[in-house]
């Protein structure tokens, strides 16, 4: 769940400060590169809980994500450092564990592992530069966290990245343990079947959104209510504010014929998920005609530096994606263009799984070049959205609704029955004059209704 380098260097750190007793530090680890700090938000053991290698102790908040922080070594819980609430910098110890004997400092294997960390270290992030950009995370079950045990295992018998996320993992979490890596060494030649088949996403379950918060409320009087903003919320309403205060905000509205686009996927959508066990919604569609938009306008792209404009090279596009909460998380698709429209689809499904279930990086919601927000998915038909600071550009994506229209044809024209769309783009109109803003969106919309029907899945 964040940066294996870093845990490595703070797992170093725990073992320069342990006692006669075997007892450890653990420390806040470093959640991003730019992230130096961490709320502790629940604790989930208490003192004096036996802890497993690798399961969850703690939640940890961030600016930019929540998520579980794992144990480094099987023990025991026997203090705890930082209250829930405390904001806590990284390194910073936040509890103490005993080890257990049986398998902790005074076990020869993982003594030997913990002197070769930095080659460990050095192995993992070799093995990272080699996964393939069209392989969805979700079939990394262990979401790209292995124990150094593992990873030293892993190092001696020559297991590659891609080895390993075939791996199940029976820890928690799905995490890969000794025994599942062990397993897996005994028939490799099995394992190895399995590597050279198509991967395929878990298929799970999207969690219905509430429109309806759920903070503790406190009665003012017989007519209202007051209910504290969560800690999101909070984030958000600023971040909104601040958006608004830096840019002055225009939107262009065009509205697209998708008929022909909607169609395809009511033929695919059924072959796509026996084939990918994954649903296959329109977001992929849109974010690849956003993508070749784009790629026409590169001016899009863009952000602002005082009087200096950033022309960005990636195409980084984030996806607004709404929590079982009612509040809004936008994780960002890394280098779209490098995907093809089965990578997206696939892409878009995981991270909006891992989004709900609040199993993202930090890195996954940093470096947005441009946003995307289908407002369809509630039934709008369009809005307004408010731009993502430092992009400059942002566009949702309406309801898409059966109206009669008029079809052009070299017979004449009539009237008939389409799939119509509204597509809304916002811009930071102190970079982006009208016509760039109105050209894009209707770019968009002419990639859209000019889909091509022919291409598979």
């Amino acid at each position: 769940m964040f940066f294996f380098h870093e845990y490595i260097l703070n797992l170093q750190a725990t073992h320069k400060t342990q006692n006669t007793m075997n007892q450890v530090e653990m420390v806040m680890p470093k959640m991003g590169e730019s992230v130096m700090e961490g709320t502790i938000l629940k604790w989930l053991k208490q003192i004096g809980d036996t802890i497993e290698q690798d399961e969850s102790v703690l939640e940890v908040a961030t600016d930019k994500v929540d998520t579980d922080v794992p144990a480094p070594f099987a023990g025991v819980l026997k203090k705890i450092l930082a209250n829930e609430g405390d904001v806590v910098e990284v390194d910073k110890p936040i509890a103490i564990i005993e080890i257990l004997e049986s398998n902790g400092v005074e076990n020869h294997q993982e003594a030997e592992e913990i002197e070769e960390v930095q080659e460990v270290a050095a192995v993992q992030e070799a093995m990272a530069v080699s996964q393939t950009e069209y392989v969805s995370s979700t079939d990394k079950a262990n979401n790209g966290f292995y124990s150094p045990l593992v990873m030293n295992i892993a190092k001696k018998e020559q297991i590659s990245a891609s080895e390993l996320e075939t791996i199940p993992g029976t820890g928690k979490e799905n995490r890969l343990t000794k025994k599942d890596i062990i397993a897996f060494l005994e028939n490799r030649e099995h394992a190895t079947a399995i590597l050279n088949r198509q991967p395929e996403v878990t298929k799970k379950v999207t969690p219905t959104v509430s429109n309806t918060f759920t903070p503790q409320s406190k009665s003012l009087n017989g007519h209202s209510e007051i209910i504290e903003m969560d800690r999101m919320r909070k984030m958000i309403a600023d971040r909104m504010v601040e958006s608004k205060r830096i840019s002055p905000h225009v939107t262009s509205f065009v509205e697209a014929d998708v008929t022909e686009l909607f169609n395809w996927r009511q033929k695919h959508k059924n072959s796509f998920r026996e084939k990918q066990g994954s649903p296959l919604t329109f977001t992929p569609i849109f974010l690849q005609a956003i993508v070749k938009a784009i790629k026409d306008f590169p001016m899009i792209n863009i952000s602002v530096d005082q009087d200096k404009i950033l022309l960005k090279k990636d195409i980084n596009i984030g996806m607004a994606v709404a929590l079982p909460s009612g509040n809004l998380i936008v994780p960002v698709i890394h280098q779209a263009d490098h995907y093809n429209l089965t990578g997206l689809a696939l892409k878009v499904n995981d991270l909006a799984e891992r989004a709900r279930t609040n199993h993202l990086k930090p890195d996954e919601l940093g470096g947005g070049t441009y946003t995307i927000s289908n407002v369809g998915t509630f039934g709008n038909v369009m809005g307004t959205p408010i731009i993502m600071q430092p992009q400059v550009a942002i566009m949702a994506i309406g309801a898409i609704r059966k109206k009669p229209a008029v079809i052009e044809t070299p017979q004449g024209d009539f009237i008939g029955i389409r799939h119509m769309m509204f597509l809304s783009h916002s811009y930071d109109h102190r970079v982006v004059d009208g016509s760039l803003g109105g050209m894009f969106v209707k770019r968009v919309a002419d990639y859209l209704e000019n889909f091509d029907t022919e291409q598979s899945i």
